[in-house]
């Protein structure tokens, strides 16, 4: 399964939509930033969530993180929790290539990321708390997958909507995802028309009154 919305909605409309089904407050923090401007990933979440460990075992460091690399399913974004825990990055070019190779549509973190100028290069949507070289070897380990989680302040379960773009990230619980899609292709094509009409001179009350949509 995949979420399939019209690609000019945007995320700011897919939380318009949650507002009209009093779902509210579903952005992600600020922290959490494209790694350049124009990036935009739409897909379900697959969630995993990491805690810090100094001790943890160092001879199979990325056990954890292979395991939950080789579920990533089409269509899927990555969803990285570390309760913003900036000590290291978790998330870098060769794991941006194998969720490309699975068909993986972007990541998203509340943690560093690394690699940055490759990932970039891969055109591989990825939004995080800045950037750091350490990895995550050594200092975090992977405490579930595909569960629960709380990623820049919004609770994420697995098959939630996600998408993040210049604006921000949006989550959209999946009970919810049908008609938030419904309202945000709406109201897409809406916008498309309250554009043309304020560039043509007309009045931003008279625009209200025929759209309902600023």
């Amino acid at each position: 399964m995949t979420w399939q919305i019209d690609g000019r909605v945007r995320s700011t409309m897919i939380s318009d939509s949650l507002d009209v089904l009093g779902v509210r407050n579903n952005a992600m923090s600020v922290n959490v930033k494209a790694l350049r401007p124009n990036m935009r990933a739409v897909g379900l979440a697959a969630t995993v969530h990491f805690v810090a460990d100094n001790d943890y075992d160092q001879k199979n460091p990325y056990g954890g993180g292979i395991d939950f690399l080789d579920t990533l399913k089409p269509g899927e974004v990555a969803v990285v929790a570390t309760g913003g825990d900036a000590l290291s990055a978790f998330w870098g070019e060769l794991f941006s290539a194998a969720a490309i190779g699975r068909g993986g549509t972007g990541v998203v973190a509340d943690g560093p990321l690394r690699d940055t100028e490759q990932i970039v290069g891969l055109d591989f949507p990825a939004f995080g708390y800045g950037t750091r070289p350490l990895d995550y070897k050594g200092r975090m380990r992977i405490k579930s997958m595909r569960t629960t989680v709380v990623c820049g302040g919004v609770e994420v379960n697995p098959g939630d909507g996600v998408i993040a773009d210049a604006d921000g990230i949006v989550v959209v619980p999946a009970q919810h995802l049908a008609k938030v899609t419904e309202l945000a292709n709406a109201r897409s094509a809406t916008e498309k028309s309250v554009l043309k009409d304020l560039l043509a001179g007309k009045s931003v009350r008279e625009v209200w009154n025929a759209y309902g949509v600023l």
